[in-house]
């Protein structure tokens, strides 16, 4: 047998593929905290930097999660990062709201006018 063959004692554990996928939520996580603070600063290219960062978290998390199951307490934990992420989504959206508009507004050649 080759040297680097895998041997049945080199398939992932249980707890690894666990603490792998909780690697990846709060990795994501993070970014999305770190795209929270950016938008509030109004740093857009660092929003859409981090955005890139997250799509890629998201593959690979996507990738590990496949042969993985969450025992229920890891599972309320990834539920907990879920929510915190959501609620991190929506007050991006919200702060880019305006930052949009201009955006459409001069996509379609119009000046922006103030109230």
């Amino acid at each position: 047998m080759p040297e680097n063959a895998p041997t049945s004692t080199d398939a992932p554990t249980a707890a690894a593929m666990t603490n792998e996928l909780m690697t990846y939520y709060k990795a994501i996580e993070q970014a999305s905290a770190d795209m929270l603070a950016a938008a509030r600063v109004g740093d857009w290219d660092q929003v859409v930097k981090l955005e890139g960062a997250c799509v890629l978290l998201i593959s690979q998390l996507k990738n590990a999660a496949r042969a993985a199951q969450l025992d229920n307490d890891v599972a309320k934990a990834k539920s907990r990062i879920m929510q915190r992420i959501l609620v991190n989504d929506a007050e991006i959206r919200h702060l880019a709201e305006p930052w949009l508009a201009d955006i459409d507004q001069m996509m379609a050649g119009r000046p922006k006018t103030l109230h």
